[in-house]
């Protein structure tokens, strides 16, 4: 790749990706695909941090996930996609930044003690879990890239990866840029129930649905709570549907589905009807896409296999250069 800006970001394999997947984060790396060299990875080892005692899934959601990026626009040919754990340097950066990361770092973590409050049916007392922050510390700055897409949540984690970049090269000697959030804009994609769309609450339009399984799905979606009758006027600032109007809608469309809600011309029903035909031609080339990867037998493991290739001799370059600076 020739391209002068160099950008990484990863996926956990924990189950199918929804809408908010792709207007959260695979809409803009489909675009950053096209400016920057990008990396993008599964993200496997850490799927293991909190999924250590039953790992039987992961290797399923590997396939699947890769089916829905590529599905979603992502091209290996402008984009390196690989696994984590199939570039065996992830790991030795990981230990060796290790060494210099303070526990007290990893304690602080806002991430780590919220889950560990929240997340009540599984064990999340292992060091893997403690230095999850290390290792995607490891994941970013092997590639030295100058800004990584995240989501606001990820800040802390970011800040995390420039002080233990800084600490190194403080120790060490220059050799990783302290990468930037590339903030991604913030995408509201409300569940079918009214909570945030979650693979957990099940409530999610999911990217792999097909269309008669997500019609189904959308006559039951709530929409404004408080419009009992076709003839109550509606409020689309409190529907549950419309944030959906604006992603897939044009601006006139949204005006005139405002229009007709408010005044009680256009009902539930009816604005559903508009949604799953924008949903219907969005979905459609996604399907497309996802459909010629399971016709080719072996399609995923070779995307992965190049893909794994290049990331690879991109870290084997940093970790030369790393344990030189290191002494070892």
């Amino acid at each position: 790749m020739s391209k002068e800006l160099r950008t990484v970001s990863g996926m956990r394999p924990t189950g199918p990706l929804h809408l908010g997947h792709y207007f959260g984060v695979l809409k803009n790396w489909v675009e950053l695909q096209d400016r920057e060299e990008a990396y993008f990875f599964v993200a496997d080892w850490h799927a293991l941090t909190s999924d250590y005692a039953d790992p039987s899934r992961i290797r399923h959601n590997i396939a699947e996930m890769v089916k829905d990026w590529v599905g979603a626009g992502l091209d290996p040919e402008k984009c390196v996609i690989f696994r984590q754990s199939a570039v065996k340097e992830h790991g030795e950066l990981s230990l060796l930044l290790s060494m210099i990361t303070p526990v007290s770092w990893l304690e602080r973590n806002p991430t780590y003690k919220e889950q560990q409050q929240q997340i009540s049916n599984k064990d999340l007392g292992n060091a893997g879990f403690l230095c999850y922050p290390v290792l995607m510390a490891a994941d970013i700055l092997m590639y030295r890239p100058h800004g990584v897409p995240v989501g606001e949540d990820q800040l802390p984690h970011m800040e995390l990866t420039r002080e233990i970049a800084r600490r190194f090269n403080y120790f060490y000697g220059d050799l990783f840029p302290e990468p930037q959030a590339m903030l991604t804009p913030a995408a509201k994609c409300p569940g079918l129930d009214g909570r945030k769309m979650s693979k957990s609450y099940n409530n999610g339009i999911f990217l792999s649905d097909d269309f008669a399984g997500i019609q189904e799905k959308v006559r039951g979606m709530f929409t404004d709570k408080a419009r009992l009758r076709k003839s109550d006027p509606g409020n689309p600032d409190v529907c549950n549907l419309f944030p959906y109007h604006v992603l897939l809608s044009s601006p006139e469309e949204q005006a005139e589905i405002r229009r007709g809600c408010t005044s009680a011309q256009l009902g539930c029903v009816d604005c559903k009807k508009i949604f799953l035909k924008n949903l219907e031609a969005f979905l459609t080339p996604l399907h497309e896409r996802r459909a010629a990867l399971d016709a080719r037998p072996g399609a995923v493991e070779e995307i992965l296999a190049a893909g794994n290739e290049k990331a690879h001799a991109f870290a084997m370059s940093t970790m030369a250069l790393a344990r030189e600076k290191m002494g070892l």
